[in-house]
């Protein structure tokens, strides 16, 4: 699991339940990483309430630092919880991708891409 995880609420109170939620959502992502990743990736939640015209939105930030890369995703509902769940999706779509880019069989890949290339121009 993530082990830096700081929630912090801005214009709404995070009780306990809140905040043990979306620190397991956003704990559970370390599964979709590497064992480097994990050890020096850190995450802080902002979790946010806006009223406009009668209307209360919650937004939910997360910010993801990762070894050559910071992801930030960012959704606003109705329902806090309804955020959390899909910027845990968002999230998880994200760090696939630096998974790719950034992991060793990504790596190979590029490189084999790289080799197909100069084969073909020859």
């Amino acid at each position: 699991m993530i082990e830096k995880i700081t929630v912090n609420g801005v214009h709404l109170e995070v009780d306990e339940d809140l905040n043990k939620y979306a620190i397991k959502k956003i704990a559970n992502l370390d599964k979709y990483m590497s064992k480097h990743v994990r050890e020096s990736v850190r995450a802080e939640i902002w979790l946010k309430e806006s009223k406009a015209k009668n209307k209360r939105t919650l937004t939910c930030e997360v910010k993801m630092t990762l070894p050559n890369e910071v992801i930030i995703t960012k959704e606003s509902t109705l329902n806090i919880y309804a955020a959390i769940d899909i910027v845990e999706a968002k999230l998880k779509n994200q760090i696939l991708k630096y998974k790719e880019l950034h992991g060793t069989s990504g790596i190979r890949h590029k490189i084999n891409l790289l080799r197909n290339k100069s084969k073909n121009q020859i």
